[in-house]
C-alpha cells in the first residue's frame, strides 16, 4: 500500500524551541533509508580531527534528514515520493559539507547507467567548496577510492570537478552555474547550493528549470535545495521558494511532494529580538558546539554590536538566519516597524484583478487623495490611492506601479523582484509605447466618477506630459484638482504624519510585496532641524511607491473634502437631462 503521510509542521515553533525533529513523517520506505544511511554515515569527514565517519559525528537531525530524502524511494515503483527538498540553515552548520555527501551518497547507491549527479552551485567558489569534502570524502576510502587499489570504483577527476562511478558510468558534477552550462542536463538528481545567491540573479528562474528539466524522465530523482539566508531582502527565486516551503510547513499549502527543514526564528522572538540571547542561538545552529561554537557567535556578536547598523544585521542573517527586512535596514522609517502590522486584506488585489483593492476604497471611504511620484524611464512611476473612511475616518491606502521594460536590463540587481511584483499583480511593466500615463489617467478618472476625488498630490518635477494628459478629464492646478507637493524637507508633515498613524493603527494599506519593499529601501536622514526621506543605496533601491503615498497624505492631512463632480441627482437614482 502507497504510505499516506504529510510534510507540514504546524507545530514547528513548539518543535524548534524544545530541540525536537522538524520533520514531521518518518522514513516512507525504512528499508531505502537504512541502506542509504549505510552509506552515508561510512563516508568521512576529511576537515574534521581524525577525519571521523557521518554516523560518528552527525547529530540527529543530519540524519533525519538523510532518512526522510532517501527513505522517500519506493523500489517497487521506481519512483520518488516526495521529489523536492529545502534546507534553511545557519552559516557554519556543515551544509555544503552535508550536501557534498548526500550527492556522493546518491551517486553510489544510483542504479542508472550514465546517471549524472548534478550539484549546481551559483559561484565558482562556492562550486569549489561544494566539490572538494566530495572528493575527499572518495580519497580517505581505499574501498571508494579507484586509484588506490582494486576494490575502489570511483574515479575522481579534479579539472573537471566530476566523480564518476566506474559500474554503472554514472557522475557526480560540481558546476558553477550559468544558462550554457546548465543547458541540455539530464541529471536525476540535483542539488541547489546557497539559493540565495540565485536570487539576486535575473535569469535564475529560467536556468533553474532548466537544470532541471531531467526530472521529468526520472521517476527516481529528487531537487534538493540548500541555503543559509540572505545578505538583503529575500528577492527572486529564493524569496519564492523561500515563501513556498514557508506555506508548505504552515499547512498553507498542502504538497506532500515538497518538504522544507527551515531552521529559523518564531515570529514571537523575531519581534522581541530573543536571537540576541546566546541561549537561544541553539534554534538555527543545530551544530551548536560542533561545527560552530557558541563562544565564537557570542563574541563576534558583541563586535558586531559596537560596529554600524548594516554590518550587524548581516551577521544576524548569516549566522542566526534572521531575515533582513525593513526593521532591520539602517536609518529606516520608524513607520516600517509597524507596516507589517497594519495589513488590510480586504484592500488586497488578486494578480487576475489588479484593481480589486481600488473598488474596495472606492465603496468604504467618502474621499479619496491620489498621490503620484516618479515617472523617469529609470525610475518606477508609484500611484497611491489614499481614502478617508466613512464613519472610523481612518485611512485607507492601495498602491500601484509601473515601469519601463528598459529597467529591468539597467537594473539587474533588481529585476528579479520587479518580476515577482509584475506577476503579484502590483506593478505593470510597459513597452516604448509607454501606457503608464494613460493608465494612471484612467485610475484618477475612475475615482473623479465616483464623485470620491478631493485631488492629486505630485512631484513636480519633470511631470510636463503627465499634467497636460491630467487637463484632458478636467484635472488642473486651476481647479485645485492638482497639486504639486513639497519634496525633500518639506515632505517632513507627511512622513511623520504617515508613521504616527501606522503606529495608531489609523493608517492601514493592501499588503503588497512592491509597497513593503519600497518602505524598506527607505532612509531617513535627520538634520539639526529636519529629516528627509532617501534611498538606502543609490540607484537601484527604488522608493517611488512609498513616495506616492507620503504625496497622497500632504492633502489628505488638510482633512479635505470630495469636489462636486458629478450631478446630486446621480445619487439618488434620477438623472435629469
Amino acid at each position: 500500500m502507497k504510505p499516506e503521510w504529510t510534510t507540514a509542521c504546524p507545530d514547528w515553533e513548539k518543535r524548534i524551541v524544545a530541540g525536537r525533529s522538524l520533520i514531521p513523517f518518518k522514513p516512507l520506505f525504512p528499508e531505502a533509508a537504512d541502506d542509504a544511511l549505510r552509506v552515508f554515515k561510512s563516508l568521512r569527514v576529511v576537515d574534521l580531527p581524525g577525519k571521523p565517519t557521518f554516523g560518528e559525528v552527525s547529530e540527529p537531525w543530519v540524519l533525519d534528514f538523510v532518512a526522510a530524502i532517501f527513505g522517500a524511494y519506493d523500489a517497487e515503483t521506481g519512483q520518488q515520493l516526495i521529489r523536492e527538498f529545502f534546507l534553511l540553515i545557519s552559516k557554519k552548520n556543515t551544509k555544503s559539507t552535508l550536501g557534498a555527501g548526500i550527492m556522493l551518497t546518491a551517486l553510489i547507491i544510483n542504479w542508472r547507467h550514465e546517471e549524472e549527479v548534478l550539484i549546481l552551485a551559483p559561484t565558482i567558489e562556492v562550486a569549489q567548496n561544494a566539490y572538494k569534502p566530495a572528493a575527499a570524502m572518495v580519497r580517505a576510502d581505499p574501498e571508494l577510492d579507484a586509484s588506490q587499489g582494486e576494490g575502489g570504483f570511483l574515479h575522481v577527476q579534479d579539472h573537471l570537478k566530476t566523480i564518476t562511478h566506474l559500474s554503472t558510468r554514472a557522475a557526480l558534477k560540481v558546476v558553477a552555474a550559468d544558462t550554457d552550462t546548465v543547458s541540455g542536463k539530464k541529471a536525476g538528481r540535483i542539488l541547489v547550493d546557497e539559493y540565495w545567491i540565485f536570487g539576486k540573479r535575473a535569469k535564475a528562474d529560467a536556468m533553474l528549470r532548466e537544470a532541471t528539466g531531467g526530472l521529468v524522465s526520472r521517476p527516481e530523482g529528487f531537487v534538493i535545495g540548500l541555503s543559509t539566508q540572505s545578505d538583503e531582502p529575500p528577492a527572486g527565486v529564493f524569496k519564492a521558494k523561500l515563501d513556498y516551503f514557508r506555506d508548505v510547513r504552515d499547512g498553507k499549502v498542502v504538497d506532500t511532494r515538497s518538504f522544507g527543514l527551515l531552521y529559523e526564528f518564531p515570529k514571537a522572538m523575531i519581534e522581541a529580538k530573543a536571537y540576541l540571547d546566546p541561549d537561544n542561538f541553539y534554534i538555527t545552529n543545530p551544530n551548536i558546539d560542533r561545527s560552530v561554537s557558541r563562544e565564537w557567535l557570542e563574541d563576534e556578536l558583541r563586535k558586531e554590536e559596537a560596529k554600524g547598523e548594516d554590518t550587524r544585521r548581516t551577521f544576524l542573517a548569516k549566522h542566526l538566519n534572521v531575515e533582513i527586512g525593513m526593521n532591520l535596514r539602517a536609518n529606516r522609517w520608524a513607520g516600517s516597524e509597524y507596516w507589517s502590522q497594519r495589513v488590510d486584506a480586504t484592500l488586497r488585489s488578486p494578480p487576475e484583478d489588479r484593481q480589486a483593492g481600488l473598488r474596495t476604497i472606492l465603496d468604504r471611504c467618502e474621499v479619496v487623495c491620489i498621490g503620484i511620484d516618479g515617472g523617469g524611464l529609470d525610475d518606477l512611476f508609484g500611484l497611491t490611492a489614499l481614502g478617508r473612511e466613512k464613519g472610523t475616518r481612518d485611512w485607507l491606502s492601495w498602491s500601484h506601479a509601473w515601469c519601463h521594460v528598459g529597467v529591468l536590463s539597467r537594473r539587474k540587481s533588481i529585476a528579479t523582484q520587479l518580476q515577482g511584483f509584475k506577476q503579484a499583480g502590483e506593478l505593470t511593466i510597459v513597452d516604448d509605447e509607454l501606457g503608464d500615463i494613460a493608465a494612471i489617467v484612467e485610475i484618477v478618472q475612475q475615482v473623479k466618477d465616483a464623485g470620491l476625488l478631493a485631488c492629486v498630490g505630485v512631484d513636480p518635477a519633470g511631470l510636463g506630459e503627465f499634467i497636460e494628459a491630467m487637463a484632458e478629464i478636467g484635472v488642473t492646478q486651476e481647479d485645485k484638482l492638482l497639486v504639486g507637493v513639497p519634496q525633500g524637507y518639506g515632505m517632513m508633515n507627511a512622513i511623520k504624519t504617515a508613521e504616527r498613524k501606522l503606529a495608531n493603527g489609523t493608517l492601514r494599506h493592501s499588503g503588497s510585496s512592491l509597497m513593503a519593499w519600497a518602505v524598506g529601501n527607505l532612509k531617513i536622514e535627520p538634520t539639526a532641524t529636519a529629516i528627509r526621506a532617501t534611498k538606502q543605496n543609490a540607484g537601484d533601491a527604488k522608493i517611488d511607491p512609498v513616495m506616492s503615498l507620503f504625496d497622497a497624505v500632504v492633502p489628505m492631512s488638510l482633512n479635505p473634502e470630495p469636489v462636486n463632480t458629478r450631478s446630486p441627482y446621480e445619487t439618488r437614482g434620477l438623472r435629469v437631462a
